[in-house]
Order: C-alpha cells, then sequence, then structure tokens
C-alpha cells in the first residue's frame, strides 16, 4: 500500500528541498536553488502554489493529473492531497513556490478571502496557463515576497507580505477569467453536453431511482472538479450550475403538470425529490405559487 507522507510545516517544506527557513509560516523558493526530492503522495496542511518554468514529473492532484506545461501553476489547499506518480523516484523541482500555513494570514482579510480563490479547489487538467509577459508579472509577485522575507523583520513585514500574496492570488484569478475566455468553445460545448446530460438524468428515470442530480455528479461526468465546472457553467451562463439544475428542474415540473393527471407527489417522486414538500417549497420559491396554484391556474 502507497505511503502518503503529511506536510505539515512550512520549515519540512523547505529542508525537503534543502532550503533555508527565513519564516516558519511562509516561504518563497527559487526552485533552481531547490535539491532533488523524492517522488511521494502528500496530504498537504499548507496553502501551495507552485509556478512551473519546464516540463517535469506529471504530478498529481486527487485522482487526477496536473497537465503540466511550460509555464503552468497549480494550486494546493490545506487538506487537499497531490504528490508524485513516480513512488520512490527523484525529482528535480523547477520554477517557483510558495508555501504558507492557514496560521499566517488567520484574523486577517486575505484569510476571509481564500474562499474566493476558488482555483484552489480545482482538479486534473485544470491547471493555469500563462503567457511570457504574465509569467514575468507572477514572478515579480515572488520575488517581492522573497525580499520581504529576507529583509529585516519589522511592523511593515507582514502586511506587505500578505498583501503581496494577495497580489499574486488576483493576477492568478484575472489570468483564469482570461483562460476561460480562450477555451470559450470549448466551454460552450460542455454547456451544451451538460443541458444534454440533465434531461437525459430525468428521460432515463435515473432522478427516481438516485434522487435529484447534484453538480458534483455532472462535473464527474465531464471529468472536471466541481469548483472549475461551477465557474466555467456561471462564466457562460451568469448562474451557478445549481441554479442552471434547478431551473430545468421548474420547466420539468411545469411540463408533468399540465402533461397528465398524476398528483404532485408522483411527479415529485419521478424528478428525484425525496418529500413532495420539497417540490413545492422550491416551485413557490422560483414561480411564486405552489403547484397546485399553478395547475389552477393553467
Amino acid at each position: 500500500m502507497e505511503k502518503i507522507k503529511r506536510l505539515q510545516s512550512v520549515t519540512q517544506f523547505n529542508q525537503e528541498r534543502g532550503q533555508e527557513t527565513l519564516h516558519p509560516l511562509v516561504t518563497v523558493l527559487d526552485q533552481s536553488k531547490s535539491g532533488n526530492i523524492t517522488a511521494t503522495r502528500f496530504l498537504s496542511e499548507l496553502y501551495i502554489v507552485f509556478l512551473k518554468e519546464e516540463k517535469c514529473a506529471d504530478m498529481l492532484y486527487g485522482r487526477g493529473h496536473y497537465d503540466y506545461q511550460n509555464e503552468t501553476l497549480i494550486f494546493i489547499a490545506p487538506n487537499q492531497m497531490a504528490g508524485f506518480d513516480e513512488p520512490d523516484a527523484t525529482i528535480r523541482p523547477n520554477g517557483w513556490a510558495l508555501a504558507f500555513h492557514p496560521d499566517f494570514i488567520r484574523g486577517t482579510a486575505l484569510a476571509r478571502a481564500m474562499r474566493d480563490y476558488h482555483f484552489f479547489s480545482y482538479g486534473s487538467s485544470e491547471a493555469l496557463h500563462v503567457s511570457e509577459r504574465e509569467q514575468k508579472i507572477l514572478l515579480e509577485c515572488f520575488e517581492k515576497i522573497r525580499f520581504e522575507l529576507e529583509h529585516a523583520i519589522d511592523k511593515h513585514s507582514k502586511k506587505l507580505v500578505i498583501s503581496n500574496i494577495e497580489m499574486l492570488l488576483n493576477y492568478c484569478e484575472r489570468y483564469y477569467d482570461r483562460q476561460f475566455t480562450t477555451r470559450e468553445e470549448v466551454n460552450r460545448d460542455i454547456l451544451t453536453k451538460f443541458e444534454e446530460s440533465i434531461h437525459n438524468y430525468f428521460d432515463s428515470g435515473t432522478a427516481a431511482r438516485l434522487g435529484l442530480p447534484t453538480v458534483a455528479y455532472f462535473a464527474d461526468e465531464f471529468h472536471l472538479s466541481p469548483g472549475y465546472f461551477g465557474d466555467l457553467i456561471k462564466r457562460e451562463t451568469g448562474i451557478s450550475p445549481q441554479e442552471y439544475i434547478q431551473n430545468k428542474l421548474i420547466d420539468l415540473a411545469k411540463e408533468h403538470f399540465f402533461a397528465d393527471d398524476r398528483s404532485i407527489s408522483e411527479i415529485a417522486y419521478e424528478l428525484g425529490f425525496k418529500y413532495p414538500q420539497h417540490l413545492t417549497r422550491l416551485f413557490k420559491q422560483k414561480v411564486g405559487s405552489t403547484p397546485n396554484e399553478y395547475r389552477s391556474m393553467n
């Protein structure tokens, strides 16, 4: 059975790469100065951002592989699994790495904003690919953080390090928006297939057997993480995939109310609701009337 290591501290992260620890809770490493590391899988307790400058070993994230190419960024959050698919092999790191413990930003505006950086929950084949110009800007952010860590600590140090981490993440957010735009054809194709999959889920009787469809169910169909899939659908439609599913559900419910004389309960069970009153509540919320009121009005 493969052994999974726990990555618990910044000091451990630095020691594995043969680099000095300048601060116990945050580090920025120029990986050209790192030593070889042993390829293992690990459960991270840190936030980590890797900027890879050239092709290297494929890195696992969860059950999938990041599609490393030149100038690629990947993001790992606490309690996420990562590592390499070459057990016991020796890997030569390259590029840059930022790692920080959640305690470093605890109680700050950045800590509250971390949940908005959805790319920390993205999965395989969802890495961020940047242009040479974009890479240059990101390298400046890494270097500014590194400069502050090498600078004598004063009352401004932590604030400046955190503001530069935030700037780095904000640029990454911008570049992900650009990446979504440059992949619009692929995204529209996924949206079309998403709609087909929703209809198939109900038409095939899957809803009656498995219950209401979830975002995770459809994300898995397209081999995407729920976070990436959610951002993709929202960008294309302006609403979350959960809202999109609910809207389709309401449309189907309306069709059933007109098409046959079955009870609301029978229709609710066929659509995947565990309890009929859940359909009534959702319908009232979306349409403004109960299913029975809607039937009587039409």
